[in-house]
Order: C-alpha cells, then structure tokens, then sequence
C-alpha cells in the first residue's frame, strides 16, 4: 500500500473517531497534554497499521491502540491517575455527566443513581477505582461501547469484561450510598 492509500485509509478509518480516541487518552492520563502525546502516538501507530485493519470495528481498533499506548505511556512517565473533570472541555464535560451519549449504554437503576451522583464525587471515585475496572467502567459508561468491542479493545473475554464492569458499578454503587446519595 503506498503512501496516499494509507493516508486515504486512515481519513476513513481512524479520523471519524479521533474524539473518542482523545476522550479515553484524557481518562486514562489524566490531563489534556497527557492526551495529547497519547493520541499523537497512537496516530503514529495507527497510521503505520492502518494497512492491516481488517475491517473489523473502526473504533474498537483505534481505542485499543489508544488504550495500549496510554499504557506504554503510562508506565513510561509512571502514572496512574485520571483525567479531572475540571480539565475537560465543556462539550466533553456535559456528555461525561450525561453518561456519554453514545446510544450504546443501557439504562438501569445503577446508571442512573451514578448518572445524577455530583460529578466532581463521582470523578473522585472513578479515579479510586482500580484501572481495569476504570477503564472498563469508562470504555461502557462513557464511551458507549458494547461487552465484544470491550473485549476487544482489552484483551480480556466477555465475561472478564462484564463482571469488571458489575465490580467496577458496584463500588461506586456503595461509596455513593456510604455519601447519602
């Protein structure tokens, strides 16, 4: 594949859901420049994989590269935290307390008790959350996507992926009752 058709490729398959990719590197990293080198990374990555992309899900692709190279980063600059909420942009800052507005989420009672929750509380305990169940929580709650695209995204089966999620709902569930909510 030659240079213009990687580049074509790339504008179809990656450029849609370059603010998804930017949204899972701020929450992962915890800040916009954080992000920023993240996202710039995983475009490198991405780019120079681009020719191998099946045509399975576009999306799930890009956050999976996202998602390991905030990892590789991560452990590089030894972080561990999450984006703040004072640190989004106001459009991001209305969809993380909408609960993300992608379509793909359901609605049950533990999404709406953590859907109406303070956002600056709730930000709190999603950063005490250990990060496999952060990342699921965020990749679900937020990002919209389903149990397979997760999965795909982590590496991990389904079923890893659907009781990461119930643990995950579960503590912020108990700390929000332990606050009165």
């Amino acid at each position: 594949m030659d240079n213009d058709e990687k580049h074509a490729k790339f504008a179809t398959v990656v450029t849609p859901y370059l603010a998804d990719a930017y949204t899972l590197a701020r929450w992962l990293t915890r800040n916009r420049t954080d992000a920023d080198d993240v996202l710039q990374e995983a475009c490198i990555r991405a780019l120079g994989a681009v020719d191998q992309h099946s045509g399975s899900s576009a999306r799930a692709w890009l956050l999976a590269i996202v998602r390991n190279t905030a990892y590789t980063w991560l452990k590089d600059k030894h972080r561990t935290m999450l984006v703040g909420m004072d640190d989004l942009a106001e459009k991001d800052l209305v969809q993380v307390e909408q609960g993300g507005g992608q379509g793909g989420a359901t609605i049950d009672p533990e999404s709406e008790m953590i859907a109406h929750a303070d956002a600056k509380r709730l930000e709190a305990l999603i950063t005490g959350l250990p990060m496999e169940f952060r990342e699921t929580l965020v990749l679900r709650d937020i990002q919209g996507l389903g149990y397979r695209e997760i999965a795909e995204i982590t590496g991990a089966p389904v079923g890893t992926v659907m009781s990461r999620l119930a643990r995950a709902r579960q503590r912020l569930i108990a700390a929000l009752r332990e606050d009165n909510w």
